[in-house]
């Protein structure tokens, strides 16, 4: 881990920008980033959009995850998750190695429902007992595959993949989530399954997103829709399609492209009001509820932080809705609310995602950026937000 990383994102710019040996103005120029932004983020002053770190990074042609200052290592391992990875990691490059002798799967009724229980749990955000139990079944349900060599056992093994991508993207290893969703596309073609092939082109499409990539980003949708052209038609297909124009739309969003944007939503809310509430659907978290949370989500990626607010007030959300998909929409209002100087809201928006899902929330990029942003009003603010810094270890 460099020395640099437990920095904030402004200080690791500018050591990235230093290593290059490029002035603020170089800089500015080349990522189109204006310099009195450039100047006060390096400083700490303000904190760096989404958009404007993928800027930074794609002209200093380094990973955003290393601006972010991902993975946390010393977080990681306070919380003693650092050495559920490696087992993750080995049971993910053991794939094409057939049944393994030392392994005795049980049957695949009993592994589906593992697999099934272990989405659930990475929806309620208890990330640590997932990471802690897949590996195990990730060497059962490759030896299932290989053994078996059926359509069913081959959805089983994307499946654990799938939630394999979930617990690293959620943990900040990046790289880790790549190889999972390639193993995911492995399994995939095996079962001949091309909802689960267009469904990881959606994931991989977020994967890009994350890298500020968004070209690929979009080209990747496209795989995806194509894919599931093969797909049988009914509510599992409209459901993985709906998903399909919700990470469009913020690809979009974050490209500035909003007609495309609004388009994309107008597409899955029609959807949505066909399919109705389909949470479980894939563990998507589909239907109209999440089409408003996405709506909140691209205007703010929109830089249009005020109607995101306010979109956000008008946006009911159900008892039931899923623990992690409204911290991680919490952490966006939060977001929008310290933009448009609602600093007590903003606060109490992060709160709230950390309440729903503390380890999540600890590990969320936009939370560690609000932070930052929050500090620099921190004389306004009540005596627990210096608490929640240490809790986040910045």
């Amino acid at each position: 881990m460099p020395p640099y990383a437990e920095e904030h994102t402004g200080a690791r710019i500018a050591h990235a920008r230093k290593v290059r040996r490029l002035t603020q103005r170089e800089l500015a120029d080349l990522s189109h980033v204006s310099y009195s932004s450039l100047t006060k983020i390096e400083q700490g002053v303000m904190p760096a959009s989404p958009s404007v770190i993928g800027a930074l990074a794609r002209a200093l042609s380094v990973p955003v995850a290393e601006l972010h200052g991902q993975p946390y290592l010393d977080e990681l391992r306070q919380d003693q998750l650092d050495g559920l990875i490696n087992p993750i990691r080995e049971a993910l490059n053991i794939y094409d190695l057939g049944p393994d002798p030392d392994v005795t799967p049980r049957a695949l009724d009993e592994l589906e429902a593992d697999a099934d229980k272990l989405c659930a749990q990475v929806r309620a955000t208890n990330i640590k007992q997932v990471a802690a139990e897949l590996p195990g079944l990730i060497h059962e349900a490759t030896t299932a595959a290989h053994t078996e060599s059926t359509d069913r056992s081959w959805q089983l093994l994307a499946s654990t993949y799938r939630t394999a991508y979930d617990v690293t993207t959620k943990l900040g290893f990046p790289d880790l989530c790549t190889v999972a969703l390639d193993r995911m596309d492995w399994a995939a073609q095996k079962a001949s399954d091309p909802v689960l092939s267009g469904m990881r082109q959606y994931l991989r499409a977020l994967a890009y997103l994350r890298a500020s990539d968004y070209k690929t980003g979009k080209r990747l949708i496209s795989l995806g829709m194509a894919a599931l052209e093969q797909a049988e038609p009914g509510r599992v297909l409209d459901v993985v399609t709906g998903q399909l124009h919700l990470g469009a739309a913020v690809l979009a969003g974050r490209d500035q492209d909003e007609g495309a944007a609004e388009g994309h939503l107008t597409e899955a809310g029609r959807i949505a009001k066909r399919t109705g509430p389909a949470e479980k659907v894939h563990w998507l978290s589909f239907g109209p509820t999440n089409v408003g949370v996405h709506r909140v989500s691209v205007l703010a990626e929109l830089d249009l932080y005020p109607e995101a607010v306010d979109q956000a007030q008008q946006l009911p959300i159900p008892d039931d809705w899923p623990p992690s998909r409204l911290a991680h929409h919490h952490a966006e209002v939060a977001r929008a609310q310290m933009w448009t100087g609602r600093t007590d809201a903003a606060f109490k928006s992060l709160l709230a995602a950390r309440k729903l899902a503390p380890q999540q929330t600890k590990y969320h990029p936009t939370v560690r950026e609000t932070y930052a942003g929050l500090e620099a009003a921190k004389r306004r603010m009540p005596d627990s937000f210096s608490n929640y810094g240490s809790w986040l270890g910045v």
